[in-house]
Parts: structure tokens; C-alpha cells; sequence
């Protein structure tokens, strides 16, 4: 079996103020090239949990073990784009690597290719007032491409786009892990989009955050409307339906 890219290992962690923790014992392992879907309601922890994946907050005990010893590269979406209004797509996506000191010249090829990966090679001058806001979200999914992570960690980022934009860049993510074999840990409140994406779905309960269950899912070459209508996708959905049922009555 392959070895976990990351083992995390009774998480726990609570914020000032809240009378249940945010994370209690949480335990998961991470696996290379999967789609891992955190799913669960509103306050159970699944973006704390990503923002501990990343590094952005520390647990009050526990530990996240990383294959080697040290965390590989990481790239995060966020649920808004938060782009830099006044800046055009190929500054908004080169901003990591200035930060690290990677000069424009040497970058230029990389982010080039990160606004191509996402289909927007051609709009390198526009700015984002310009865009929809799928296009802004596939700017934000460069941006965290654009230095090759090997984990892509994604916070709900279509939540707040159209159906048929959602079901676009659901397989753009698709497409991503097929070509590069990135890792992708993806949080969703949708059941028919875990059911979409992932090979594992981890079902979170709250109160305090937890996982309730692990289901792995059969992912086969069948992609768009001829998956979503498939008897595999509905059971899919069904068994996802019902573990997020259960996992909500076990935290009432």
C-alpha cells in the first residue's frame, strides 16, 4: 500500500469563547495523487482543518507528519479569489514567486503556463474587473499553481458560482490531478460535488469537529453529464447522503 503523503494524528484545537472544540482527536492520512473531499455542515471544522493541513494555524496537540519529515510545496485556493484589483492576471498569479524572490524573466514561463493550465493563457493583460467570477476563481487556481505545489488545498472555492461554471471547474481539477498527479484536499458542502471529485470523502461532524467516516469511491474514465447520470454516481451520492445524515445525528 502507499505510504500516506501526510498522517495527521489526533488534531485537536479550540479558539477562545466556543463552548465545543473546533477539532477533537481528529486522525486522517493523506494519500499522493488522490482527491480527498472534506465534507460536512457549517462548523464542524473542515476549514480548520485544511488551515492546519497548511500550516496557517497550529493545533493545541497533536501532529501532522509529513512523508520525509518536512511539508512538500502547498498551494491554497480560498473561498473568494482575492485578487489584486489593480494589477493584471499575469502579476496577480507571478505574487508568489515575488514574494520568494524569483525574478519576472525566470517566472514568466511558469505563470505563463498556470493561466494556460486554467484556460486563460490568452488573457494575461486583463484585470480582474474584467473577468466573471469563474474566471477570477481560475485565477486564484493559478496563482496556487503556479509554483508546482504537490498538495493543492482548496476551501470551498465554487460555493458562490453558477452550476454550470461549478461543473466546469470541477473538471478542470480533474484534468489538473490527471496531468500533474497533485495531491488535492478539497472542502465542499456538496454532496453531488464530493461525489464528483473525490476518491475519498471524510464526513465531518461538529461540535465537536470531528471525523465521522471515511467512504472511498470507485472513480472510473466516465466524466461530465454521462457520469452524473450514471447508476454509479446516484448510488454514490446516496452513500454520501447517508453518512452525512448519520454523522448529523450523532453530533444532535
Amino acid at each position: 500500500m502507499t505510504a500516506p503523503l501526510a498522517s495527521l494524528r489526533d488534531l485537536c484545537l479550540s479558539f477562545p469563547g466556543q463552548a465545543a472544540a473546533a477539532l477533537d482527536g481528529v486522525r486522517l492520512d493523506l494519500f499522493p495523487g488522490e482527491t480527498l473531499c472534506l465534507l460536512g455542515p457549517s462548523g464542524c471544522g473542515k476549514s480548520t482543518l485544511l488551515r492546519l493541513i497548511a500550516g496557517l494555524e497550529r493545533p493545541d496537540s497533536g501532529d501532522v507528519n509529513w512523508q520525509g519529515g518536512a511539508a512538500p510545496k502547498i498551494g491554497f485556493v480560498f473561498q473568494e479569489p482575492n485578487l489584486m484589483p489593480w494589477a493584471d492576471l499575469f502579476a496577480n498569479v507571478y505574487l508568489p514567486l515575488r514574494l520568494t524572490g524569483v525574478s519576472r524573466s525566470r517566472a514568466a514561463p511558469l505563470v505563463e503556463a498556470a493561466l494556460a493550465r486554467v484556460g486563460l493563457g490568452d488573457r494575461l493583460r486583463a484585470l480582474p474587473r474584467e473577468l466573471s467570477g469563474g474566471m477570477k476563481m481560475r485565477v486564484s487556481i493559478a496563482r496556487a499553481l503556479v509554483d508546482r505545489p504537490s498538495l493543492l488545498l482548496l476551501d470551498e472555492p465554487f460555493a458562490a458560482l453558477d452550476e454550470i461554471t461549478r461543473w466546469q471547474l470541477n473538471d478542470s481539477l480533474l484534468d489538473l490531478r490527471r496531468e500533474s498527479g497533485t495531491t488535492i484536499v478539497f472542502v465542499t458542502h456538496s454532496v453531488y460535488e464530493s461525489a464528483y471529485l473525490a476518491d475519498r470523502v471524510a464526513i465531518m461532524r461538529a461540535q465537536p469537529g470531528r471525523i465521522d467516516s471515511i467512504l472511498t469511491l470507485e472513480r472510473g474514465a466516465t466524466r461530465g453529464l454521462e457520469l452524473r447520470r450514471s447508476p454509479g454516481f446516484v448510488e454514490d451520492c446516496a452513500r454520501i447522503a447517508e453518512g452525512l445524515q448519520g454523522a448529523m445525528e450523532r453530533a444532535a
